[in-house]
């Protein structure tokens, strides 16, 4: 009589549902890096033009505060995000989930890529100190408060997946559900995207994976991290399977994949 009872009061989430917000968040992820970051600012600081795709921003025009603002959008956005979070309780479990993930994805990107930057000397954070003085320190300066801020990040998603979508610290199988879920899919994604970049196949494996299957890799692991004594704010009842979710979805990742996949021409002015 027990387990019977266990069985029915155990909360299910659909993966189907579950893939199509983390989709969504995922894209909109990765038009605030290259899109409201790198793009954005080239074209107002005297570029005349360039290339966005899914893995990368390329125009004649080029400085540190274009290298360094697809980082910092993502963490405006995440810090946006976060609030908006914080204040959703009254909101479907759905669009918490959604809130959540797309901070997710923003905070361990902008976290991240000081660490990426620092220990590779690749990326926008090795464009932004490339020839200051003390170059050394400056890496060891990114690898530092790339490590650091990554696991408070990661941290701080593990605990908003249990306060604010209403996930019990307890349940492992949600939690790993959850976060392993919105993972694969976002990998798959841009790896598919990046395919088709106008750049060549080789930004596939010096942006694309970096930032997708190394990024966002504290999904993997944040469910060890939540505090004890963390608890929901507002219980979850699952996320049940919504077909607008996963058709807007799919039609998203089709004009992701196909069209800013391959690049489209920006134009100041």
């Amino acid at each position: 009589m027990a387990r019977t009872g266990s069985t029915s009061t155990q909360v299910n989430d659909d993966p189907l549902t579950v893939c199509a917000i983390s989709v969504l968040a995922g894209i909109l992820g990765n038009l605030v890096h290259e899109g409201l970051g790198h793009a954005a600012t080239a074209l107002l600081t005297g570029a005349k033009s360039g290339t966005l795709s899914t893995v990368a921003w390329t125009s004649s025009y080029d400085s540190r505060l274009v290298a360094a603002s697809g980082t910092l959008a993502n963490l405006v956005a995440a810090l946006i995000l976060w609030l908006v979070l914080v204040k959703a309780t009254p909101a479907s479990v759905r669009w918490r989930y959604f809130l959540l993930i797309s901070f997710a994805f923003n905070v361990l990107d902008g976290c991240g890529y000081f660490l990426f930057s620092g220990f590779t000397g690749f990326g926008d954070w090795a464009t932004v100190i490339a020839g200051l003085p003390a170059h050394w320190l400056w890496r060891t300066i990114l690898v530092v408060v790339g490590a650091t801020s990554y696991y408070g990040a990661a941290v701080i998603v593990g605990v908003g997946l249990v306060r604010y979508t209403g996930v019990d610290r307890s349940d492992s199988r949600r939690l790993r559900n959850l976060t392993l879920i919105p993972y694969v899919s976002v990998v798959l994604l841009s790896s598919v995207a990046a395919l088709l970049n106008p750049s060549g196949i080789q930004l596939l494996w010096q942006s694309a994976l970096p930032a997708t299957a190394g990024g966002h890799s504290g999904l993997l692991w944040l469910r060890y991290s939540v505090p004890k004594g963390t608890i929901p704010v507002r219980p979850s009842d699952g996320i049940s399977r919504n077909y607008l979710w996963i058709a807007l979805a799919a039609v998203l990742a089709v004009i992701f994949i196909f069209a800013l996949g391959r690049g489209i021409t920006l134009r100041a002015g």
